[in-house]
């Protein structure tokens, strides 16, 4: 990991985090828990959530040249997410992660940064 890089740039620009987001929703889609909360058509949310971390990481601010300010707990609001959902979601961005060989401390530092928004989200109890 480069210090003096972005995170988006560490993962290796557009093309690093075009991977990391096709690997991370294939593991979402196979997720018994997560795979029900998103539409059978995945494109446009893998889509969006590239914008997203782009600008999450650093590097350009798709999501918002596109979409306006994120407001992204605002915008999960339909979505039943529960801190176990948060974790599987995260457990599936690591598994992404280890995938495609993001080192440590590139990946920790991926994953905690993620974990906030994650649990942030939140917006009901455990089932």
């Amino acid at each position: 990991m480069n210090p003096n890089q972005s995170l988006y740039d560490n993962l290796g620009g557009a093309e690093g985090l075009r991977r990391l987001v096709e690997v991370f929703y294939a593991k979402v889609q196979l997720h018994p828990q997560l795979s029900p909360l998103f539409p059978a058509d995945i494109t446009p949310v893998m889509e969006k959530q590239f914008q997203f971390l782009s600008q999450f990481f650093g590097g350009p601010a798709l999501f918002s040249e596109q979409h306006g300010h994120p407001m992204m707990r605002a915008r999960h609001m339909h979505v039943p997410i529960t801190p176990e959902r948060a974790e599987e979601w995260l457990d599936c961005m690591k598994a992404a992660l280890e995938e495609l060989g993001v080192s440590e401390p590139l990946r920790s530092v991926l994953l905690s940064r993620l974990s906030g928004p994650a649990h942030h989200f939140v917006n009901m109890p455990e089932e």
